[in-house]
């Protein structure tokens, strides 16, 4: 495990500004307990910084995983978010849209959210930003968009 450099970390802000803005700070700078990133075989973790300094006593070939895992980064050197750190953005989402139950199942075996399907929507949410999906009974669904707002007003 290492510590992020200035271009991996620049791109990882850049995909979590897409869904969190500002609020980046809040990952960061957490009262309770200070977490970091750390980097391991090109899978970005988010862990507390007293089980970083442990884990730097197990050797890099033996440790498997530590945190929650943020997403990863190509070979292309782009950041693609996972599943895993859906209940870290979620927490801090910027703009949120709520999916009806009649859309939920559609919306995750990848089709569009019509707005027949929409619940409620964020206000200003600008075209194509990145949104948090939630279900009517605010349980975040297992994926993240880039809505396009002017597709689901106009429909």
């Amino acid at each position: 495990m290492r510590p992020l450099t200035d271009v991996e970390t620049e791109r990882l802000f850049e995909k979590l500004a897409n869904y969190i803005g500002r609020n980046i700070t809040h990952l960061i700078d957490r009262p309770d307990d200070p977490h970091c990133f750390r980097i391991q075989r090109d899978r970005v973790y988010y862990v507390r910084e007293s089980i970083a300094k442990l884990a730097t006593s197990v050797a890099r070939d033996s440790l498997l995983s530590l945190g929650t895992c943020l997403g990863k980064f190509t070979k292309t050197g782009k950041f693609k978010l996972h599943v895993t750190a859906l209940d870290h953005v979620a927490q801090h989402a910027k703009y949120k849209v709520w999916v009806k139950p009649n859309g939920e199942m559609p919306f995750l075996y990848g089709n569009n959210v019509v707005k027949a399907h929409v619940g409620r929507i964020s206000e200003d949410t600008p075209e194509h930003q990145g949104v948090v999906v939630y279900s009517m009974n605010d349980t975040p669904l297992v994926s993240f968009a880039i809505v396009g707002v002017y597709a689901i007003m106009e429909c």
